[in-house]
C-alpha cells in the first residue's frame, strides 16, 4: 500500500511540475490555399535578416532543407553573386519584378526569405538560448507568398533544470525550430 501511494504521489508531483513549466507560444504558419509545394523543385535561400548569427542560421536552414528532400537548392555562393550583381542589399525590400528577375537568373521557382532574432534568457544561475524565426517562401514568377511560418525555440526545460541536465545550446534550438517550421509545409 505504501509503495502504491508513494508512486501515485510522485507521479502527481511530476505532472504538477511539468504543468508549471514555461508555456511556449505555438508556432504559427500560413500556407496559401490550393498550393502544392511539391511542384516547387528548386529554391534559392536568400541571406537572412537578424545580425551576426543570421548567416550561420541561413546555412543550417539550407542543410535542413536539403536533408528533408523537399527542394533542390541553389548554392549560396551563386545566390550571393547574383544579389551583388543586382545591387540588392540583404534585408532590403524586393519588389515582384526583382524577384522574377532573380528567379530567372538563378533558375529557381521560389525564393526563401528569413529573419531571426537570437537572445539569451537567464533563469537563476543558468542562461538559455532563445530564438525567434520567421521564414517565407515566395514564388518567383508571380511574387505570391506561398508559405510563411513563425516560431520560437528555447533551450530552457524545467525537467532538465530539475534533474541537473545541461540546457540545449543554440545549435540544438535552431535545428528543432527549423524542423518544426518545415513540418508545416507538408
Amino acid at each position: 500500500m505504501f509503495k502504491k501511494t508513494t508512486g501515485v504521489l510522485l507521479t502527481g508531483i511530476l505532472l504538477l511540475l511539468i504543468g508549471c513549466g514555461a508555456k511556449r507560444a505555438p508556432n504559427t504558419f500560413f500556407l496559401r490555399e490550393n498550393t502544392n509545394l511539391s511542384l516547387i523543385q528548386t529554391v534559392a535561400v536568400l541571406p537572412f535578416e537578424g545580425g551576426g548569427r543570421a548567416a550561420r542560421i541561413r546555412e543550417l536552414t539550407m542543410t535542413q532543407l536539403l536533408a528533408s528532400g523537399m527542394f533542390d537548392l541553389v548554392d549560396k555562393g551563386r545566390v550571393d553573386v547574383i544579389l551583388q550583381q543586382e545591387a540588392l542589399t540583404p534585408g532590403a525590400p524586393i519588389d515582384t519584378f526583382t524577384i522574377r528577375r532573380l528567379g530567372e537568373s538563378l533558375d529557381v521557382e521560389a525564393v526563401l526569405f528569413g529573419s531571426v532574432e537570437v537572445t539569451s534568457e537567464s533563469r537563476g544561475s543558468a542562461v538559455f538560448p532563445e530564438m525567434t524565426m520567421t521564414l517565407r517562401l515566395i514564388e518567383c514568377e508571380t511574387g505570391v507568398l506561398l508559405w510563411q511560418a513563425s516560431g520560437r525555440g528555447s533551450g530552457y526545460s524545467l525537467l532538465d533544470r530539475l534533474f541537473g541536465f545541461a540546457p540545449k545550446d543554440s545549435f540544438e534550438v535552431t535545428l528543432e525550430l527549423l524542423d518544426e517550421l518545415f513540418a508545416t509545409m507538408r
